[in-house]
């Protein structure tokens, strides 16, 4: 298919262009991620990938993940160039964001930074966004990691999840909005609900500082 042609239709069913491969002795490790965002399993090939893909899921503006979408051979100055983008990310807006995961220190190899080039101004011209993605704020990325446990609807009571959208305020902490929730169920029960909110972005909270009984909660814009 030429690249013209491509649209989001022709990725509907798609699985992962590789394999998910380890051996023993390799350095990165590979898995695969249930995403709350499509509910089904996204496989990453690194922890770097696995971080981005915990922001995607985390993202509310996305809804739709796919892992290696599609494999591209493109000429780029008479060579013919081969590449497997890491991520294709659809966003509510309609639009599609590509994004590839590179280290820092990978990506400003002249090389790599030519590999990743042609894909970008394909995907650019062709009204899609681009992503080289080398890392997060690591406060954020933490508190992210430790919102996901809670990311499964089926971990949390749904009742007090329902009452939690109810009773916590505009401006509460989150110890305060927990100790008002406690009249409601064991506080093992109580975090678990408001957690889950936080995830699903019924409310939000400052990311960049540790999140904890300070943390202010807000209502979404």
């Amino acid at each position: 298919m030429s690249f013209e042609q491509l649209g989001q239709r022709h990725f509907e069913g798609s699985v992962p262009w590789r394999a998910m491969r380890s051996r023993r002795g390799q350095t990165h490790l590979p898995g695969s991620y249930w995403a709350s965002t499509t509910g089904a399993q996204v496989i990453f090939e690194s922890q770097l990938e696995l971080a981005r893909l915990l922001l995607a899921d985390f993202d509310p503006d996305v809804v739709g993940i796919r892992a290696q979408p599609c494999w591209m051979r493109h000429r780029v100055k008479g060579r013919v160039r081969r590449h497997v983008p890491d991520f294709l990310l659809t966003l509510r807006s309609g639009l599609v964001r590509v994004v590839n995961v590179k280290p820092a220190d990978r990506a400003k190899d002249p090389k790599i930074r030519e590999a990743l080039a042609w894909p970008g101004e394909l995907f650019s011209a062709h009204g899609w966004l681009y992503e080289v993605w080398s890392g997060g704020e690591p406060v954020v990325l933490k508190n992210v990691r430790f919102l996901a446990g809670y990311r499964r609807p089926w971990v949390v009571d749904r009742d007090l999840v329902e009452r939690a959208r109810e009773l916590v305020r505009e401006g509460d902490e989150l110890a305060v909005a927990e100790r008002r929730l406690c009249s409601l169920g064991e506080r093992e029960d109580v975090r678990p609900a408001l957690l889950s909110l936080l995830w699903r972005g019924y409310w939000t909270t400052d990311l960049t500082r540790p999140l904890g009984g300070r943390s202010v909660l807000r209502r979404r814009a």
